[in-house]
């Protein structure tokens, strides 16, 4: 551990917890955050447990956007882990927190640092040392964050490393605090209860969430193996002072438990995943926690899991001190399309049709956004059972019907049929036509095929596995009730085929094809990438644009004047997503779509919140890959955000307004 903090800055950080201790309306009670963007603080990797993303700041706007500067940066601590310790992470991605005068980040080795919030001066960085514990069975792995915690008294970060430890780290020494599990550490290795499984699967990557005084974890499974040995993504609950284990909650129900007759002939004693790998949200005053899961192993066939998997991908409502379940819903059963559901609900109160509701809106690869009253469950508008198509795999059954939300409309192109080919001139319709020829086109619930079927390559899955609402999903406004979603078509060509001999447990594995459309164009019209704006309080879509430039100077359909179509470079599918300021929506994209192809950075983009019109873009020489945060310190407002990665180059870039025209 590396402590450069001065005998000052300890002294200020000393007051100002005393100050918040002060401020808090409670004595021995436990305090998290929800909905908390006091004094300009990030407190949570979604500026609050309702995932808002939202900052109360309006000091950038539309009129000096393009004005900003780079503040300062600072480079990943990951550098001075000796090289022969390093092992490959690739994009860097953490959220960094502000949380009274102090940023703190993650480095994706596990590391945090304590940081100055005007030019980045390190006051602490501790190492866990997570790296000596055996390298996970990921490439890349990643820590894409952390989480803070305060009862009023005691102040502490929280990361899961991806050497499986949870540690609590004292955010005033930067040391590991002592009367937590084994001097600062809890091994996650442990109770999670079942151990015939591969533990090199399973490591943890997205930050804990506090919620009272339990600590909740998911977890990050690799589920691209050949056997049938992944983890169980059970959830599980420690305590925030003493490290204890609480419970756990099986999202896989082992027997005795609610739906265990869901994954039939015993197929609970065997199937992995169905994991919470994404962030998570909490309402701290009711005391409960929401969790996005994930799809079974394995991902595309399911002839070892028949029925319908609960609870892989749903969101399941838990009472954070007991674990105990108070709601579900699943948003697709027996998963065969990879459609987990990637990143945390936005929580946000509402009036629909004059009743005030305390909602949680859940966007999600499919295209769709669920929306449910968050005390009980009940969907706010009807969401229906449908008939989708049968599979045709041996060995394999889909569920009969899907859900599907009769309110909000769909934000992304769902499914395919010929209608949806490009026709920008008559050559390219007729040269879409011959390509999805060799597809089979349909529902976005068609099961994949077995490669070679009657003349068939494969299946064109839309959106796509790497399609839709991806990670970190949508932010919500909490003083309007809108919620802005960042998506991307990425139609995914999806065959099954028979592994090598001896290879696998499974007699069918995946195999992508993504292949493009006609002369390197989509198949598929535009647009490609996009944001919605949808209000909450009443289901409908405010507006809707195309996110990125994307193909319109290709030299088939330069002439049309096309205009913006949507970013279609997909390297971008998994990061990103929206910060909502007083007035913008601040985003960005790959300049190697939008500039040149030789382009190597991002473009920082800002939207009129109201309209979706653009107010500016500004050429970073980074590529960027985590989520944009925002914070006041000073009277300065900061826009902060990960990048780099791929070739010794993480860091944090921090933005601000020059000082001369604050």
């Amino acid at each position: 551990m590396k402590n450069a903090k001065r005998t000052s800055i300890l002294i200020l950080l000393t007051t100002l917890s005393l100050l918040a201790a002060c401020n808090s309306d409670t004595d021995d009670q436990e305090v998290s955050t929800s909905l908390d963007q006091s004094l300009g603080q990030w407190t949570s990797h979604g500026a609050d447990h309702f995932s808002s993303k939202y900052a109360a700041l309006d000091q950038i706007n539309a009129d000096n956007f393009t004005d900003l500067v780079i503040a300062w940066r600072w480079k990943s601590a990951d550098y001075r882990v000796p090289d022969d310790l390093l092992y490959f992470t690739g994009d860097y991605r953490a959220t960094p927190l502000m949380v009274n005068g102090v940023v703190y980040q993650a480095t994706n080795h596990g590391q945090v640092a304590a940081l100055d919030p005007a030019t980045g001066e390190e006051f602490w960085v501790f190492d866990p040392e997570s790296y000596k514990l055996g390298q996970p069975n990921f490439s890349p792995a990643q820590t894409r964050g952390i989480e803070y915690w305060t009862d009023g008294e005691v102040e502490r970060i929280f990361i899961a490393t991806l050497g499986k430890q949870l540690v609590s780290i004292d955010t005033i020494t930067g040391l590991p605090d002592p009367d937590f599990g084994d001097n600062g550490i809890v091994d996650l290795s442990q109770n999670l209860g079942r151990l015939e499984f591969e533990m090199r699967n399973i490591t943890h990557g997205a930050p804990p969430i506090v919620v009272g005084n339990t600590v909740v974890i998911g977890s990050k499974i690799y589920d691209y193996i050949m056997s049938n040995r992944s983890p169980p993504g059970h959830v599980r609950g420690y305590d925030a002072r003493t490290g204890d284990f609480k419970w756990r909650f099986n999202t896989i129900p082992q027997p005795g438990e609610d739906f265990n007759e869901t994954w039939e002939d015993g197929s609970w004693r065997t199937a992995g995943n169905t994991n919470v790998w994404s962030f998570m949200a909490a309402d701290d005053e009711l005391g409960i926690v929401y969790l996005p899961t994930s799809t079974p192993t394995n991902d595309y066939w399911g002839g070892k899991r028949l029925g319908e998997n609960l609870y892989a991908e749903s969101i399941v409502a838990l009472n954070a001190d007991t674990g105990e379940r108070i709601w579900h819903f699943q948003t697709v059963h027996h998963g065969l399309w990879d459609y987990d559901v990637a990143s945390a609900p936005n929580l946000v109160d509402v009036v629909v049709d004059g009743e005030p509701i305390k909602a949680l809106a859940q966007v999600s690869k499919t295209g769709f956004t669920y929306v449910f009253d968050r005390v009980t469950g009940e969907p706010v508008w009807p969401i229906e059972e449908r008939a989708v198509p049968p599979s045709t795999v041996p060995g394999e059954r889909a569920h009969p019907t899907q859900p599907f939300p009769t309110k909000p409309l769909p934000f992304e192109q769902i499914g395919a049929s010929e209608d949806d080919l490009i026709d920008f001139t008559p050559e390219l319709r007729a040269e879409a036509l011959d390509i999805a020829s060799s597809f089979v086109l349909g529902d976005m619930f068609t099961p994949p095929i077995v490669g070679g079927s009657d003349g068939k390559r494969s299946t064109y899955v839309v959106p796509g596995a790497g399609g839709g609402a991806n990670f970190p999903g949508a932010s919500m406004d909490p003083e309007t009730g809108i919620l802005y979603i960042q998506s991307v078509t990425r139609p995914t060509g999806m065959a099954l085929v028979a592994p090598p001999n001896g290879t696998s447990d499974w007699p069918y594995v995946i195999q992508y094809d993504r292949s493009g459309g006609p002369r390197g164009l989509p198949l598929l019209k535009p647009p490609y990438r996009r944001i919605t704006a949808i209000d909450i309080n009443t289901g409908e879509h405010v507006w809707q644009i195309p996110f990125g430039k994307g193909p319109t100077d290709h030299p088939d359909i330069a002439h049309l004047n096309l205009g913006p179509l949507g970013s279609v470079f997909n390297d971008v599918v998994a990061e990103g997503g929206i910060l909502i300021t007083k007035s913008l929506l601040i985003s960005y994209l790959a300049s190697k779509d939008e500039i040149a192809e030789e382009a190597a950075g991002s473009l920082l983009v800002a939207h009129d919140k109201a309209t979706g019109e653009l107010m500016g873009e500004i050429e970073i020489e980074r590529r960027l890959h985590g989520p944009i945060m925002s914070y006041q310190h000073e009277g300065r407002q900061y826009l902060a955000v990960a990048g780099g990665g791929r070739n010794n180059d993480a860091e944090m870039l921090v933005f601000a307004l020059p000082d001369s025209s604050l």
